[in-house]
């Protein structure tokens, strides 16, 4: 049978791993032992002894690339399967009879894959097969001294999955009796968002695999100079772009189906995300220290593996069942499983580095605080204090049960209070650090660089001032008005160099600024969607108002300057479910004009009446959104409960989001390398440039 034939390809996929695995190991280990006096130090492989490459070295090392290539294959094999399971509806396998059923639009059927535990560990082991495919083939000759240490801890990697789907987790389990329909899919899964947005997810997630495997190459070859990080730039980026997207997509489900009125409440499985994201964006910045001056060799290499292990932590969290979340898997055996490869990952990285320690130390020392690498320096400080105080709010209900007996959960005020004033400081470096020089800044170049940015976010505190006298809003809209003057200020100076040494028309410097100077001009972007989410943060947090009200059909109810009349309402049938939704009509409340109409709805799924879901009416505009859940409803619907936010300049999230993947594009995509200096800085953000330098 099909099935059994996808099984099997998932127990050679097994055997094929640790087989490459090992011949990764000891081929790279064979492979520096042959490599002759210099060979190392300059990077170039050699087997003198055996020129025609026909070393037990050389054949190890290639067949751990021929077992990458074997497992992507098996594994896809796998996957298709499943997926040609969940379209045609074969309910004798039991993820599919649990994940799935015959009324299912087919776009929630070909998701189902990810919607499940073991679905969901199949096709993270099918993205980690793709990336480290890809990284293979695009390494394979160029860092020839480090792929068999890559090969074989991506192997490993993929092991420990493959150990879950065959002895745990199989997705092809099957069942005695086969069942005329399934049980149909979680109805919280059942939105658009929740179709791309764990794709993302799972694309950040296992990216990051490839920058640790290459810091445990580099490790393990003793190749610990400048250039695996310079390697691994873009290997970083791709996947934080990913985690980045996953994030803000995964905030827009709970804004639009979770019916609460916001987008973030600190949950574990949101955190679980968030970590390594922030870990992520420190490792980013504090690898150009390294790529120019040749220190924090052992912090970046540190920052990595903990990047890696707060990704198989978070897994670990949403399926283990330690943390409740709606967000979560059920529980399930696999969470001892991920607990002992932590143990195995930590104790083993962390004896590595130890005996590494010696071929890390920096090539030069910070000179003076008020300096990029000082800045950077502050930046990781407040990167690694944000992800702690995430990490142990996250966790101190587990903490304190297993103390004290009692379950004691950590809410979202808390981690606004301790968090907020961490990221208001990151904030304020985000707008100095891109202007600092190496070394050190000199007072004139200070004022020269933060006159006007700081100017402007000076004058516009009194005007902050008439909206709110909130004294933390007015800082936070303040610093956010200082950063996005320091990111405005640089491409205006840019394109006016551009204009005077060229005689272009403002369009065509900025885009001839941005094709030259990519790395630089696309962090600049990505900084300035950070802003937009700051300021959509910041209006969400301290300015929404909000109702709760049950109206008869005709009635209205004014919040914020907006009247909303319910008019009716109304059912509709769907493939799967009842849709119920009713029809309020939204006008000015000052003029009486007519602004248009939202639909708040609750769907009651065939299979699950008891698990109803809503979807919130909404009115977006760049001022604010008009945010309206049914809540529920008397008869034949005469009367409906509602609960209706006005919330200020959300809209701004999103953009900032998709700028976020804008400038991540605009940064990795390649360019034309202008001249520079040897000081001037090449960097994924703008922090790594040199503050002020011509941008022609």
């Amino acid at each position: 049978m099909i099935f059994d034939f996808a099984y099997l390809t998932l127990v050679l996929a097994f055997i094929l791993c640790a087989f490459g695995m090992v011949a990764g190991f000891w081929g790279g280990r064979l492979e520096l032992r042959q490599a002759e006096p210099g060979a190392l130090a300059s990077g170039r492989h050699t087997t003198p002894n055996e020129p025609n490459g026909s070393s037990w070295g050389v054949r190890l090392t290639e067949s751990s690339f021929h077992s990458i290539y074997a497992v992507c294959g098996l594994v896809g094999v796998a996957a298709v399967v499943l997926w040609y399971g969940l379209l045609t509806d074969h309910f004798q396998i039991a993820y599919i009879w649990n994940s799935s059923e015959r009324s299912l639009p087919t776009f929630y059927k070909f998701a189902a894959i990810w919607g499940g535990q073991a679905g969901s560990l199949l096709f993270w082991t099918l993205l980690l097969s793709l990336f480290s495919t890809a990284a293979a083939v695009t390494f394979r000759t160029s860092q020839r001294t480090l792929m068999p240490y890559v090969n074989g801890t991506l192997l490993a990697n993929l092991l420990f999955f493959l150990i879950l789907l065959v002895f745990s987790a199989n997705p092809f389990e099957q069942i005695g009796v086969v069942p005329s329909d399934g049980r149909g899919l979680n109805p919280l899964l059942q939105n658009y968002w929740m179709v791309i947005h764990p794709v993302m997810l799972y694309l950040g997630w296992v990216g990051l695999s490839i920058p640790f495997a290459f810091a445990v190459a580099a490790l393990l070859s003793k190749r610990l100079d400048r250039r695996w990080v310079r390697t691994v730039r873009r290997w970083t980026l791709i996947p934080w772009m990913f985690l980045s997207a996953g994030i803000i997509m995964g905030s827009q489900w709970a804004y639009m189906e979770l019916g609460w009125g916001g987008y973030w409440a600190w949950d574990p499985v949101e955190n679980a995300s968030f970590l390594p994201w922030l870990t992520a964006t420190a490792f980013l910045h504090s690898i150009i220290i390294q790529e120019q001056r040749g220190i924090l060799k052992v912090w970046n290499v540190t920052l990595i593996w903990l990047t890696f292990t707060l990704v198989i932590l978070g897994t670990f969290t949403t399926r283990s069942g330690i943390l409740s979340s709606v967000h979560s898997f059920a529980q399930s055996p696999v969470g001892p499983y991920f607990l002992v490869f932590l143990a195995v990952t930590t104790v083993g990285f962390l004896l590595l580095l130890f005996q590494r320690l010696p071929y890390l130390h920096g090539e030069n020392a910070i000179d003076s605080i008020s300096s990029r690498e000082g800045a950077f320096l502050a930046n990781n400080w407040l990167f690694a204090g944000i992800a702690f105080v995430v990490l142990w709010g996250t966790f101190y209900p587990m903490f304190s049960e297993i103390l004290t007996g009692e379950r004691i959960s950590v809410a979202a005020p808390w981690f606004n209070r301790v968090a907020g004033p961490l990221f208001l400081l990151l904030f304020v470096l985000m707008g100095v650090g891109p202007l600092l020089g190496w070394r050190r800044t000199g007072a004139q170049a200070l004022r020269r660089q933060f006159t006007w940015p700081a100017a402007v976010a000076l004058i516009s505190i009194p005007f902050l001032l008439f909206t709110s006298r909130n004294v933390f809003p007015v800082v936070g809209f303040s610093v956010c008005i200082f950063v996005a003057g320091t990111i405005v200020q640089e491409f205006v100076r840019g394109v006016n160099a551009r204009r005077r040494s060229r005689g272009e028309p403002v369009a065509g410097a900025l885009w001839g600024l941005i094709r030259r100077n990519g790395r630089r001009y696309g962090g600049y972007v990505i900084h300035f969607g950070i802003v937009l989410i700051g300021v959509a943060i910041i209006g969400n947090e301290f300015y929404q108002s909000t109702t709760h009200v049950t109206l008869s059909e005709g009635d209205s109810v004014e919040l914020s300057g907006y009247s909303l009349k319910y008019v009716a309402l109304e059912s509709t049938q769907r493939s799967n479910h009842i849709e119920i939704r009713a029809n309020l009509q939204v006008s000015d409340a000052e003029t009486g004009n007519v602004l248009g109409k939202i639909f708040p709805r609750r769907n009651i799924y065939d299979k699950t009446p008891d698990q109803p879901t809503s979807e919130v009416g909404l009115r977006m505009t760049p001022a604010e959104d008009v945010y309206v859940i049914l809540n529920g409803w008397e008869g034949d619907g005469s009367s409906a409960t509602f609960t209706i936010y006005v919330n200020p300049l959300t809209m701004w999230m999103w953009v900032g989001g998709l700028l976020v993947v804008v400038g991540t594009l605009v940064s990795v995509w390649p360019h034309p390398q202008p001249a520079r200096s040897p000081r001037e800085v090449t960097s994924p953000f703008p922090d790594g440039t040199a503050a002020g330098q011509a941008s022609a």
